[in-house]
C-alpha cells in the first residue's frame, strides 16, 4: 500500500472488538495528561455525521491513543479525520493505540 492509499471507512458502531479497520470521523474531544504521569495522548473520534442509519443506533466513538507523546500536532477538537490500525476493546469503548492517521482539510467557501 502506498502512500495516501486507504481501504473504505468502516462505522465505528460495525467494528470488530479485534482486528485492522480504517475509521473516519472528527475529533470530539481530547484528555491532555499532566506532565507528572507517563506522557500518552487521547482523542475521541467520532463518526456520526459519516454514518447515520434510520434509527442512529449504535456506539459512534472510537478512543485513540498515542503512548508517549504528550500531543500530537493537528490533532484537536473539530479535527477531522481518517485512521488506521488495530483495534481492542478498553473500558467498553473500541481503542486504537498509536494509530496511522491522515487529517482532512475541509474546503474553505
Amino acid at each position: 500500500m502506498q502512500q495516501g492509499d486507504w481501504h473504505e471507512p468502516v462505522a465505528i458502531s460495525e467494528l470488530s472488538p479485534r482486528g485492522r479497520a480504517v475509521c473516519a470521523g472528527a475529533i470530539d474531544a481530547v484528555t491532555i495528561l499532566p506532565a507528572s504521569v507517563a506522557p500518552s495522548y487521547t482523542a475521541i473520534l467520532t463518526d456520526r455525521e459519516w454514518h447515520r442509519g434510520p434509527h442512529n443506533d449504535g456506539n459512534h466513538r472510537l478512543r485513540l491513543v498515542w503512548i508517549g507523546r504528550r500531543r500530537v500536532p493537528g490533532i484537536v477538537a473539530g479535527t477531522r479525520l481518517r485512521v488506521e490500525g488495530m483495534v481492542s476493546l478498553r473500558d467498553g469503548l473500541p481503542t486504537m493505540y498509536n494509530p496511522r492517521y491522515e487529517i482532512i482539510g475541509t474546503q474553505e467557501s
